[in-house]
């Protein structure tokens, strides 16, 4: 299914981009090409690049904003489907991560999800079977081959927790390969296909937990205050897998983050603009209410003189100085403060921010591209005016500028 809810069987050449995104804005493409397969992937994409063609790849269109004009080339669908269950001994394509070809450790799953399978239902599968690392991110629209490239997160777990590989085709080498999660380069809804890996994801590998008790099967540790506090427990405790799944989609709900066609809260790309990340100096310029968060860094590695360096005369080495803490910010809270409150609109726009949630930019029903591109300028403004921070947006923009 497509996040916008539009069938298989009612595309063709003259649907606007608008029904294939969440956002529901965006003129034609010249072409849609739909893979139903891994095979369909491969090939199609294959071909897209040998004819040198202008192309994008489309999944759930929960991340993308798509200009009024459309896009001036071919559109992929990715629409290949399924969860298999595998060992390390039934993988099938050669791997690159050194743990590959051991047992799996006891108690743990791993499983195979097809780049265009609904990654919602892939959650409540894994909760009704009781592997949990994952029931944190219910609700959360979109693809699983989209994970990935986002590292998407929620409530205290990202997909980074429990990613073992990716099967990916690969632009440079014409390849399929299957890539360890160590060489993505996970960070914060970011990874190294974001940010220039060209190719595409066709299947992801999961490690989740499998818990002995099918009948009540426990979640992972809670991570994350605002869970821990609807659910009535403290951080680090376990509860349930069914009901912190539907916990975190009580809570998604109620910030217009689950996708409901009669809700227009939920007409959007989700969170519109990361949390910015900025040195500990600049954090300390900001008024004292500001929310902030420590960022782990990564400590400098020890600098060792060895003895037979001494004996020679060589000088003692140096370490090298610590980098400076970086400390995540609150979009939410940047945009609030800079005077934008839930519901606001620009006169005569379609686009507003939701009435549940300030991160968010919705279509109120009669938006264009234009009106969010607008809106999202005016808050990028304001903040920045305020505070002095320039936020990012999250969603791939196509023929869109800010």
């Amino acid at each position: 299914m497509t996040a916008a809810g539009e069938g298989l069987a009612a595309i063709d050449q003259e649907t606007p981009l608008a029904k294939l995104t969440t956002m529901r804005v965006g003129g034609p493409a010249e072409r849609i090409l739909v893979a139903e397969t891994s095979d369909d992937l491969v090939r199609m994409a294959q071909q897209l690049w040998d004819e040198d063609e202008h192309w994008i790849l489309l999944g759930g269109g929960s991340n993308t904003v798509i200009g009024d004009d459309g896009f001036p080339g071919t559109v992929l669908l990715v629409r290949n489907t399924g969860i298999e269950r595998v060992d390390e001994a039934g993988a099938g394509i050669p791997e690159r991560a050194a743990a590959d070809g051991t047992a799996l450790p006891e108690g743990t799953v791993r499983l195979r999800v097809q780049a265009g399978h609904d990654w919602d239902e892939l959650v409540a599968v894994c909760v009704e079977h009781g592997w949990s690392g994952i029931e944190a991110l219910s609700g959360i629209p979109g693809l699983a081959g989209a994970a990935p490239v986002q590292n998407i997160g929620a409530y205290g777990q990202e997909l980074s927790d429990v990613l073992h590989s990716i099967t990916f085709l690969d632009r440079e080498s014409g390849e399929v390969l299957r890539l360890p999660a160590s060489e993505l380069e996970l960070g914060y809804r970011s990874s190294a296909i974001k940010s220039g890996r060209e190719g595409v994801v066709l299947s992801i590998d999961l490690l989740l937990a499998e818990d002995e008790d099918r009948d009540n099967p426990l979640s992972a540790p809670i991570a994350y205050g605002q869970l821990a506090d609807a659910l009535g427990v403290t951080i680090g405790d376990r509860v349930s897998i069914r009901e912190l799944r539907r916990s975190v989609l009580r809570l998604r709900a109620s910030k217009g983050m689950v996708l409901d066609a009669e809700d227009h809260d939920t007409w959007s790309a989700g969170s519109f603009f990361t949390n910015p990340i900025v040195s500990e100096s600049f954090a300390r310029t900001l008024p004292v209410e500001a929310p902030r968060f420590p960022v782990p860094g990564v400590e400098p590695e020890p600098a060792v003189t060895p003895l037979e360096d001494l004996a020679a005369g060589l000088p003692l080495r140096v370490p090298d100085p610590a980098p400076e803490r970086l400390i995540k910010l609150s979009a939410a809270w940047l945009i609030e403060n800079a005077g934008i409150e839930k519901g606001f609109r620009l006169p005569g726009s379609g686009a507003a921010i939701s009435s549940k949630h300030t991160l968010a930019i919705t279509n109120r029903g009669a938006a264009n591209a234009a009106d969010v591109a607008e809106l999202a300028r005016y808050v990028v403004q304001r903040v920045q005016a305020e505070f002095g921070v320039l936020l990012v947006p999250e969603p791939n923009l196509i023929g869109l500028e800010l």
